[in-house]
């Protein structure tokens, strides 16, 4: 059955808090450091996301959720940060993205009606991008920022091809991704129920059946993964200035 989106009238009386996902150990940058600490043009790869997202107009407060045991050490690193007054204390992830995202809501106040979801090792996400995305969230319920995709995309299976999609229905999905939380929780658990886990967000929320308006992003919102993305970033920081 097709999940409504919120109520019009709340719009615009409920805060925008920011999850930004920090917790992932990342073990294909091959890095000493949790991914999210990793230096980029000096700074820890999780200091250039949270900037923007302190940044944006829309977003109200932005809350850190890095590993657990590595919890002081992201403590440490923020606090010689220019803070906004939007950030608050870190919080202690899970083992998966989505107990991540879990424990990221249940440190939500309860006047906050909408979450914006963003990898900390997307770090070049621009301000104008996350208005448009939230400003589509709150119209529709649900929105993501999302690229075309430029090549031919295959499905494989075995290694064989089982379909090739339309390429113009193919797009490579980014994030911030932007929900109601009732909406996002309620995809959560109904996840947790069924044993299932999601490469995103909107993956869970899309089998709730609510519609997720799509917003075209940037494709320098990249997401950092190995070592040539980290050498890429900075490169385009070089040539940005």
């Amino acid at each position: 059955m097709l999940r409504k989106a919120p109520s019009p009238r709340y719009h615009g009386l409920m805060r925008v808090a920011a999850l930004l996902l920090g917790a992932g150990r990342g073990e294909r940058l091959r890095h000493a450091l949790p991914k999210a600490l990793v230096p980029l043009d000096g700074q820890p790869l999780i200091a250039h996301a949270l900037a923007t997202l302190e940044a944006t107009p829309e977003i109200d407060l932005v809350v850190p959720v890095v590993p657990e045991s590595e919890q002081r050490a992201f403590e440490s690193a923020l606090a010689v940060l220019h803070d906004s007054g939007k950030r608050w204390p870190c919080v202690p992830g899970g083992v998966e993205r989505q107990d991540s995202v879990a424990a990221g809501l249940r440190a939500l106040p309860e006047d906050v009606g909408w979450v914006a979801v963003h990898d900390a090792a997307r770090p070049r996400v621009r301000v104008a991008d996350v208005s448009r995305v939230v400003a589509a969230a709150r119209e529709a319920g649900a929105a993501i920022l999302a690229v075309p995709a430029a090549d031919t995309l295959k499905r494989v299976r075995d290694g064989l091809v089982v379909e090739t999609p339309p390429r113009s229905e193919c797009w490579a999905a980014q994030t911030p991704q932007v929900f109601a939380v009732d909406l996002l929780r309620d995809a959560l658990g109904r996840a947790a129920a069924e044993g299932r886990r999601g490469s995103d967000c909107s993956q869970l929320v899309e089998a709730l059946g609510a519609p997720i308006r799509v917003v075209e992003g940037d494709p320098g919102n990249f997401k950092i993964t190995a070592p040539r993305d980290l050498a890429l970033a900075e490169a385009l920081r070089v040539t940005d200035s």
